[in-house]
């Protein structure tokens, strides 16, 4: 065997193996390899980390793993009464790492942009500092594309795209103007941000621009850290506040039974990601974890055509394939 005929041997089995590790891992590679081989999530005790939407699912998920490692935490959200329960579970899970006064509860409606000042200064007073701010809240959507009312649009994307980023560019000039340049960006993005799915057109423009957005933010200041967590079906409440394509409905259904991954899997995979800085990942069961990985390689698109049809994918978007 000549050495072009070996290189090109192992080149071949190199993508086998990372296409077999698309199908049988729960995240990308790079995410996988840094919950084995990164810096621990400990890495990060002492610092606070502001979340968003941290009164259920995912952000909720989030926060208990990193109180595990002694970060400190400022949970924000509408309903008090579970943000409270959630700082309870987190002082829980410190074990001695973390006193009351390390994690803060600030009530927080993200579409009230007036208060957004207020609320970060809120979390600076206590803390005389923020490391890391988590954009986790957020609705999602099921309707039909040609159902849905541009009103809803409107409604959506003033949640998950424009609150987003109203109080993240407060953050980013506080890092720029006091912080000497230098802090970490995060959000919850979704699958539906790296490819079309069906049904749920205007939750996958919305996280398509969040992306593009904090893409953007990457570029321009290379000095921040910036990381877009993109979850696929995740066993959360999260379809219950649901938008749909009429305006003042809710999906209302419950996911339970369904595929998805667990939101504790979800929230050490997003700790590990914010420990190690990953720019960009994803994560969830098979088939989205492929999915995704075609998707980032401009084949999903031949698939779906072709091999795939959106009731397919609509059973593998709910958790039922």
């Amino acid at each position: 065997m000549s050495l072009l005929e070996l290189f090109g041997l192992l080149v071949i089995l190199y993508y086998v193996i990372y296409i077999l590790l698309w199908i049988l891992l729960d995240c990308n590679v790079r995410l996988w390899w840094k919950t084995h081989f990164g810096v621990s999530i400990s890495t990060l005790r002492g610092q606070v980390v502001w979340i968003t939407g941290a009164s259920s699912g995912i952000g909720r998920a989030l926060a208990i793993n990193l109180a595990r490692h002694g970060v400190r935490l400022a949970l924000s959200a509408r309903r008090v009464e579970l943000l409270e329960k959630v700082k309870e579970e987190c002082l829980t899970e410190a074990k001695g790492l973390l006193a009351a006064k390390d994690v803060l509860v600030v009530p927080m409606d993200m579409l009230k942009l007036e208060n957004h000042k207020n609320c970060l200064n809120e979390v600076l007073n206590h803390f005389g500092k923020l490391n890391i701010l988590v954009n986790n809240a957020g609705r999602s959507q099921r309707a039909n594309w040609e159902d849905i009312q541009v009103e809803v649009d409107r409604e959506l994307f003033e949640l998950d795209v424009f609150s987003v980023l109203h109080l993240s560019r407060l953050v980013v000039r506080y890092f720029i103007e006091q912080a000497g340049g230098h802090g970490h960006l995060a959000c919850t993005s979704s699958v539906a941000g790296l490819t079309a799915v069906p049904f749920s057109a205007s939750y996958c423009g919305a996280k398509h621009s969040v992306n593009a957005y904090f893409g953007c933010l990457a570029v321009e200041h290379p000095s921040l850290d910036v990381t877009m967590f993109n979850p696929g079906p995740v066993a959360t409440d999260f379809l219950q506040e649901a938008f749909t394509g009429q305006v003042n409905e809710k999906v209302g259904k419950s996911t339970k039974d369904q595929k998805r991954l667990t939101a504790e899997r979800t929230g050490f995979l997003f700790a590990t990601a914010l420990a190690n800085k990953v720019e960009m990942c994803w994560c969830g069961l098979f088939p989205v974890n492929f999915l995704a990985y075609v998707s980032r390689y401009s084949l999903l698109s031949l698939i779906v055509r072709y091999a795939m049809s959106g009731k397919t994918l609509n059973k593998i978007r709910e958790g039922k394939l």
